[in-house]
C-alpha cells in the first residue's frame, strides 16, 4: 500500500524547467555554440554538474564546471527575481489534500538544497514535506536511484510503498529504478518526453487522492 509520495520540484512542483533551458541556451550562443533550445532537454532532471561536464566534454568548452555553473545560477536567480517562483498549476492545492490525506510527504530533486527550500518557501509549501533530499546529497545523479532512495530513507518508507510525481525521462528512469510507483507528469507547456512511468498525467487535478493508497507498487 503506498502511505508516501515523493515530489521531483523543478517542472513538478515548481516552474522553473524554463530558466534552466533559457540560461544554458543563451550561455551556449555567446560563446559561439548556436545550439536549439531543445538540445538542453536531453539534461532535464539531471544535476548542473552533470549537465555542463557533458556539454564541456562535447563542445569542448574552455572554462571550467564550476563557473558556468555559477553563470547559469545567477542567469536564473535574475530571472526568478523578474518573474517570482511561479508554481505548477494546481499543485499547491493537491500537496494540501495529500497532506490532509496523512501521506507522508517528501521532494527528491536534482537541485541545490538550498534552492529546494527557497522554492518551497515561496510557494508556502515547505511545512508540509518532511524530508528534503538534493542531488548534493547523493553519490549518482537521476537516472540512477540515489535521490528516491535516500528520500525514502529518511521517511522511514520502503520503496514499494512510495509513488513519485516525475516530469522527465531521466526522472522518471530513476524512480522504477528506485523499485517505487511512478506518475509521469507531461505538463502541456513543455515538449513531451518519453517518461518511464505506470502512467502519466497532464493536470494535477486528475488525480484522485483517495486512489493513491491503492496503486499497484511493483513487487
Amino acid at each position: 500500500m503506498i502511505d508516501t509520495i515523493i515530489f521531483d520540484m523543478d517542472g513538478v512542483l515548481v516552474d522553473s524547467e524554463y530558466t534552466f533551458l533559457r540560461s544554458k541556451t543563451e550561455m551556449l550562443h555567446a560563446e559561439g555554440h548556436l545550439k536549439d533550445e531543445s538540445y538542453q532537454y536531453q539534461f532535464m532532471g539531471t544535476t548542473a554538474e552533470f549537465m555542463w561536464q557533458t556539454m564541456k566534454d562535447e563542445l569542448q568548452l574552455p572554462r571550467s564546471v564550476a563557473e558556468y555553473i555559477a553563470e547559469m545560477n545567477q542567469r536564473r536567480a535574475e530571472i526568478i527575481a523578474k518573474d517570482g517562483v511561479r508554481a505548477i498549476s494546481h499543485v499547491q492545492e493537491f500537496v494540501k489534500k495529500l497532506a490532509e490525506a496523512g501521506f507522508k510527504l517528501g521532494v527528491a530533486s536534482s537541485s541545490r538544497k538550498s534552492e529546494i527550500e527557497a522554492n518551497l518557501t515561496a510557494l508556502g509549501l515547505r511545512s508540509y514535506f518532511a524530508q528534503l533530499v538534493s542531488g548534493e546529497e547523493v553519490v549518482h545523479s537521476k537516472p540512477a536511484p540515489d535521490v528516491f532512495l535516500k528520500a525514502a530513507e529518511l521517511l522511514e518508507s520502503k520503496p514499494e510503498n512510495c509513488l513519485v510525481f516525475e516530469d522527465t525521462r531521466n526522472g522518471s528512469k530513476a524512480a522504477k529504478a528506485a523499485g517505487m510507483y511512478c506518475i509521469g507528469f507531461a505538463n502541456p507547456q513543455y515538449p513531451i518526453q518519453e517518461l518511464v512511468a505506470d502512467e502519466i498525467i497532464n493536470d494535477f487535478q486528475e488525480v484522485i487522492v483517495a486512489d493513491l493508497a491503492n496503486k499497484n507498487s511493483p513487487s
